[in-house]
């Protein structure tokens, strides 16, 4: 089972970015040992992050995680590097290919081959991030390095994952892995042996290999609101492909099947893939993660900090 001491945050600025900030810091100040953001439909998450670092002193930062396909490797870099001298090596850089409703359909960008993409993009990412980038493949071209004096300190990369094929390919070539919505079963069934996979092909181990998973949750004397809105919020991703593979090998097949025929996301997968109520509920999903493997679950209060029980599950989860 995985150390129980250890316990991150998501926290994504809502309405208020000041609002986030503080409760940043008060995350700090309550011993999690990272807060970590998105980015693809929100602020600009090293932005975000440069203010969580400028609030707090020894607090980790995370993105979890940055879309690939908008954003080429060197800019990548340069963000990251900056981002980590900034925070005096605190940040910890997610990459993800997204999808192709908000890649193709919104950017109007190709999301192909994405696992051959991914493969190279973190292979530029890691040169730039060092001595220099000499790549040539099919995707990038790239000859750069960076050109200052003393090169800050380079940042660890996870990938967000999946299905199998990316888990392994996070175990092989990243420092971690970042997972939304994977229940617990699926970490221990299928992500945690794809993932050793990718670590033997790599000639390694697990140890040492971050897993961070996010786990939703509201601590509420009002279920009913926080169930309500934490379906709402599952409405986008069980209309995404990625998703619905994940969630038809996690055995939740019905669940969608409901949706599908009804457009609304049925209690029980909800109650699947979160927990709602009290702090002893709370409580037993994370521990459901830490048993499946998970080494570092990231707290995501359902929705945005102006729920009213974002505040109280971040305080309560502190003691998970």
């Amino acid at each position: 089972m995985a150390d129980a001491a250890r316990r991150a945050a998501y926290v994504v600025p809502g309405r208020d970015l000041g609002v986030a900030v503080d409760l940043a810091r008060r995350a700090e100040a309550l011993g999690y040992e990272s807060v970590w953001v998105t980015h693809g439909l929100g602020r600009d998450a090293f932005l975000v992050l440069a203010a969580y670092g400028a609030a707090t002193t020894r607090l980790g930062l995370g993105v979890g995680v940055l879309p690939i396909y908008p954003r080429h490797p060197v800019a990548t870099a340069q963000a990251a590097l900056t981002l980590s001298e900034l925070t005096g090596g605190r940040f910890t850089l997610g990459l993800g290919v997204s999808h192709r409703a908000s890649m193709e359909q919104m950017l109007g960008l190709a999301l192909t081959a994405p696992l051959e993409v991914m493969r190279e993009y973190v292979e530029v990412l890691r040169g730039a991030l060092g001595t220099g980038a000499a790549f040539a493949g099919r995707h990038f071209s790239v000859r750069w390095s960076l050109g200052v004096p003393v090169r800050p300190p380079a940042p660890r990369i996870v990938l967000a994952a999946l299905s199998r094929r990316m888990c392994e390919l996070a175990g092989e070539i990243a420092d971690g892995a970042v997972l939304w919505l994977c229940p617990p079963a699926y970490v221990r069934d299928v992500a945690l042996p794809a993932l050793e996979r990718g670590r033997r092909r790599a000639g390694k181990t697990l140890e040492g290999f971050e897993v961070v998973a996010a786990v939703p949750l509201a601590v509420t004397g009002d279920p009913a609101a926080a169930l309500g809105a934490f379906r709402a919020e599952l409405t986008r991703y069980v209309a995404l492909p990625f998703y619905r593979a994940m969630l038809e090998a996690s055995g939740l097949g019905e669940g969608l099947a409901a949706w599908d025929r009804s457009g609304e996301v049925p209690e029980a997968l909800a109650h699947a893939l979160g927990a709602v109520g009290d702090a002893a509920s709370a409580r037993a999903y994370v521990d459901a993660y830490r048993r499946a493997g998970v080494t570092l679950p990231a707290i995501r209060p359902i929705t945005f900090p102006d729920a009213p029980w974002y505040r109280a599950t971040l305080e309560a989860a502190a003691a998970f």
